[in-house]
């Protein structure tokens, strides 16, 4: 039998057939891989109760660049089309308000410290005996069943301990940690993929499913072609920096007025490249270049040419001639310039949402367009606390009183607007 929960539609509202309408999720997470995990399922449709400490909040409500009184860059960034619900899980009340709700819920997640769920009464098989089909993601830094399962899990030691830092960077230069964090970010989508996988096999069975996600070994998936590299030579393989390992020429080059991205992908293309790019047929006619293995073997003697080349010629009229000819290639846009470009402004990437205190906030739009649309922002990140009265009121008909008096008791806070 499905065990599936239904929830109040948003289709009619939005003019979409949102795919996880009807899906309700208990995001117990914070940080970073937990809450990405949830606003993917929040951008498909799912109703998301973000769960968050009556005081502080979400530790990212404190990190970055403040909005309003309670938001900050950071905590936008992984928790739009969410509803923000205050509940100390410390406090018996808090903890009996989690357990009524689960058994309306279909999804739970969370990042506790290994072994801290189960202590909190959280735990899987304490949660499945409330709801059997429920399907449970929990997000760790370590192997749950390894000898570090309860080592804290942070982005940046991950980065170092999994190789990322050291394949990253100039070759010159010590190992450098990537801009964004990106285990933290490929662990959130890692995540949303066996959530939805699950829930679809319950679709099938009824049955609910345990998910366990470590940072560690999203970090060893995130190495990729590199890692196998790495393990073909018995070595670490070199760091090319903004070049690639082993397609030449492919990277960043800077013309006489700014850089640019230049990705020769192949040997018709580095004809095309050197005839009417840079009008250097002769280039082609030393064996050296003559294919991408050997242009690759020769980079040394290959690249000095072209960087010469190129910086004696503009941006605009490279672009212009390998856009012509089909080569691959792009202006290094600065951040602000290129989330304020034409070309995210055309696809709705950005998008500017009311904020009751800021008057307005920017919003990333979900990255997904399903039957040629996007899908839209249908909550901005929420303030916190901002859906405790009224989903605790709808799941668990909760009276005015009994909020005010679980208020006066720090179990939770309400919204004063």
């Amino acid at each position: 039998m499905n065990d599936k929960t239904t929830t109040t539609s948003q289709s009619a509202e939005d003019g979409m057939d949102f795919p996880l309408e009807g899906v309700r999720v208990l995001d117990l997470s914070r940080v970073f891989a937990g809450p990405m995990c949830g606003m993917v399922l929040a951008d498909f449709g799912a109703e998301v109760i973000k769960v968050e400490h009556p005081e502080r909040g979400d530790d990212t409500r404190d990190w970055g660049m403040r909005i309003g009184k309670t938001e900050t860059t950071y905590y936008n960034a992984m928790n739009r089309n969410k509803r923000s619900v205050t509940v100390d899980l410390q406090s018996p009340e808090g903890l009996k308000i989690i357990h009524e709700l689960l058994p309306q819920c279909d999804v739970v997640i969370h990042n506790f410290k290994t072994g801290g769920a189960e202590k909190l009464g959280l735990g899987y098989e304490q949660l499945k005996a409330l709801k059997p089909g429920l399907v449970y993601c929990a997000i760790a830094g370590y192997n749950s069943a390894g000898s570090e399962a309860k080592r804290p899990g942070y982005d940046l030691v991950i980065q170092g301990e999994s190789g990322l830092m050291a394949i990253n960077g100039e070759a010159q230069q010590p190992p450098l940690k990537f801009g964004v964090a990106v285990v933290d970010l490929m662990t959130g989508m890692y995540a949303a993929q066996a959530v939805l996988a699950a829930l679809f096999r319950r679709e099938r069975t009824g049955k609910g499913r345990l998910i366990e996600m470590a940072l560690y070994d999203c970090g060893i998936s995130v190495t990729g072609y590199y890692g196998l590299d790495a393990m073909q030579l018995g070595h670490d393989p070199k760091r090319y920096g903004n070049s690639h390992p082993s397609i030449v020429p492919y990277g960043m080059f800077e013309a006489v007025d700014g850089p640019l991205i230049i990705a020769v992908g192949n040997n018709q293309q580095f004809e095309r490249f050197c005839n009417q790019v840079l009008m250097r047929p002769d280039i082609l006619q030393d064996a050296q270049f003559a294919s991408n293995v050997e242009r690759a073997k020769n980079r040394s003697a290959l690249l000095p040419l072209l960087v010469e080349l190129i910086r004696g010629l503009p941006r605009d009229l490279l672009i212009e001639r390998m856009a012509v000819h089909g080569i691959p290639c792009g202006k290094v846009a600065g951040l602000h310039e290129a989330l304020t470009s034409e070309r995210t402004r055309e696809g709705g990437l950005m998008q500017e949402m009311p904020h009751p205190v800021a008057g307005s906030t920017h919003v990333f739009a979900p990255p997904y367009r399903l039957d040629g649309q996007r899908l839209p922002i249908r909550k901005a990140p929420p303030t916190l606390g901002e859906g405790t009265k009224d989903v605790l009121q709808k799941l668990l008909q909760l009276s005015e009183s009994e909020l005010l008096a679980l208020q006066a008791k720090g179990v939770l806070t309400l919204p004063t607007a």
